[in-house]
């Protein structure tokens, strides 16, 4: 398995994706939307609970998995030439 995980590190947008891959599903196992996270101590509460349930964690790694594999590309690796950058690529 080979992934350019530097690149992914740099890419703000990738930050995101995990971090909704998360949220996502514990949100809606809970039954809750992002507007209803409005204190620090209720999304912290949130996550405390999802971390003692086997189902919403099993939920989140199916989202991050989804996340970090590129389904354009056989198997689960990078493309050499994803291999071989050393940012984010960008089209300009």
């Amino acid at each position: 398995m080979k992934i350019n995980w530097t690149v992914r590190f740099k890419n703000p947008m990738w930050w995101v994706q995990i971090a909704l891959a998360v949220l996502t599903p514990i949100l809606a196992y809970a039954g809750l939307t992002m507007a209803d996270m409005t204190t620090w101590a209720a999304l912290g509460g949130l996550l405390a609970e999802a971390a003692g349930n086997p189902y919403v964690l099993g939920l989140a790694a199916v989202s991050v998995w989804n996340a970090i594999n590129d389904p354009t590309t056989k198997g689960v690796s990078d493309d050499a030439e994803v291999m071989q950058l050393t940012k984010p690529w960008c089209d300009k």
